[in-house]
Parts: structure tokens; sequence; C-alpha cells
């Protein structure tokens, strides 16, 4: 073979090799979960798949009896006015907003963050478009106590959606403090420690925006992972979540809860909620 044609066959097998180290090298990345890389990112991590109450009907179940489920519980809720809400995050995707009205929504919850490594990347139609209907809104912010402080993850939920203006259209901002879905039942944390976690949580976003945030959690987790502390019920409002035909017992403190979740499916997109009185109290939580 003429001295050139060598050297063309070997650049062809280098070019070759190069192509098939970049596709292998590709591969391998692809392969590879990005989040992996990140500190203080779970194995695993997936945001897209937890929002409020995505660990609540595998630990407790729908419709489970508790034993304050009698008839003065049932007819005290007749007798209240029930405001109907939703809240939802990216797993629903692009909202319709209009129909969500239309059946009755009045309020709602957007996810917005989740540790201090995701942003919901729906949260502009979701917060905007139920803005843009009428709707009462707020942000909400899926807590990873084990993964950093309450305070670096409030600072990271109010700059990322999480703030409040007084318009009376903004709910306050809500933490979402539920089963871990990512390993131990509270995160690692005790009794304790998780009690200075939301406290932390909590001041932050009272100093960043006014208020302090509305806590959602099931009454089996708090009693589980703070000890049923009854200290936050003078600054807290209450989400409480319970799949059931009445809210149950509280945790402790709260004699009554502002927000009732008490179905993760249903007429409207996302979790089905009850604010607790009607419309103008649901204003009158926005304006503070």
């Amino acid at each position: 073979m003429p001295v050139s044609g060598t050297i063309r066959t070997l650049r062809r097998a280098a070019t070759a090799a190069a192509t098939a180290a970049l596709l292998l090298g590709t591969a391998a990345v692809a392969t590879t979960p990005a989040q992996a890389a990140q500190p203080g990112v779970p194995a695993g991590f997936h945001p897209e798949q937890d929002h409020a109450g995505s660990t609540v009907a595998a630990r407790e179940g729908r419709g489970a009896a508790d034993p304050t489920d009698t008839a003065s519980t049932f007819a005290a809720l007749a007798a209240t006015t029930q405001t109907k809400g939703m809240d939802v995050s990216s797993y629903q995707g692009n909202v319709a907003w209009s129909t969500a009205y239309a059946n009755g929504a009045r309020f709602a919850y957007v996810k917005a963050t989740e540790g201090t490594t995701y942003t919901n990347a729906y949260f502009a139609q979701q917060y905007n478009g139920s803005y843009n209907v009428g709707m009462i809104r707020g942000a909400y912010h899926f807590a990873l106590p084990n993964v950093s402080s309450g305070a670096t993850q409030a600072a990271y939920f109010v700059a990322h959606g999480g703030g409040w203006s007084k318009d009376g259209k903004t709910l306050p901002p809500a933490l979402d403090i539920e089963y871990n879905p990512y390993g131990a039942t509270c995160y690692g944390l005790s009794q304790a420690g998780m009690v200075s976690w939301i406290r932390d949580f909590s001041n932050t976003v009272h100093t960043k925006t006014g208020r302090y945030p509305v806590i959602y959690t099931t009454t089996n987790w708090w009693s589980t992972c703070t000890g049923n502390n009854g200290s936050f019920a003078t600054t807290n409002p209450l989400w409480i979540a319970r799949y059931s035909t009445a809210v149950g017992t509280l945790p402790a403190g709260w004699s009554y809860q502002t927000i009732w979740q008490y179905a993760d499916s249903g007429t409207l997109p996302g979790d089905q909620d009850y604010f607790n009185g009607a419309l103008d109290r649901v204003q009158a939580l926005a304006n503070g």
C-alpha cells in the first residue's frame, strides 16, 4: 500500500477510536444520576414525585378510622362553612385553572422548592395561573431536614417563590414536613433536633417575609418526629393531612385546623383541600 494510503487508514482508525471513546463517555455520563454529584442531595433524588401528601397514603392509608370520629365531630364539620381548594406540584404540569375555578376551587398551594437544589419547573404557570383566575394562592416548600439547616432551606424557598405580599390574594408561605421519601421517617433527627429545625425554618421565613409559615403535616408524623410538640400553635397555622371523612385528632397545641387535605385525588387537579371557614376567612389569612 502507498504511504499516503497507510496514513489515511491510520487517521480513520484514530478517528473511529476517538468517536467510540466519546460515545462511551457520553453513555457513562447519561447513566450516572446528575443529582448524585451535588452535595446535600439524597441518593435517588426524585423531587418531581415529592409533594404535599406524597408519603401519606402509603404510611397512613385512606379512610382510616379515628377514635374522635364521632357524631359530634361530623356535626361540627357540617356546621362550618368549608372553602374548597387544592394543592399542586410539577406532577400536575400545566393546570387548567379556569376549569378548576369553575369546579369550585377558591384557593391553591403550589410547590415551589425542595431542599436547596430543586425548583418546580411549572411554578410560574401554576402560581400565576391560579392568581389570574381569581384564586388566593400560596407557595410551599418540601422539607429535607437531613440535608441542610432550616434557615438555609427557608432562605432558598423565599428566594425561589416562597415570598409573601399583602395583596389579599397571597397566602403565607407553607412548610411541608412529612415522612421522609428517601429513608428514615424522621430524617435521622431526634425529636428535639426536629423541633429546632422547624423553628429555624419558621423563624427565618418570618424574618424574611413578615409571616410565620403554615405547617403541613400529619398527626402521626408530628407525634413521632417532634414528640407531639405543642409550641408552634400560637404562631403557625395548621394544614393537616388525613384522608378520611373527618380530620381526627390534631397535633398538640392546635385546637382546630386552618386547612385540611382530605384526599389525594378528586374533582380538582392535585390534592383536595378544605379551608376551615368561608372565603372571607381565606382572605383574612392572606392579609395577615
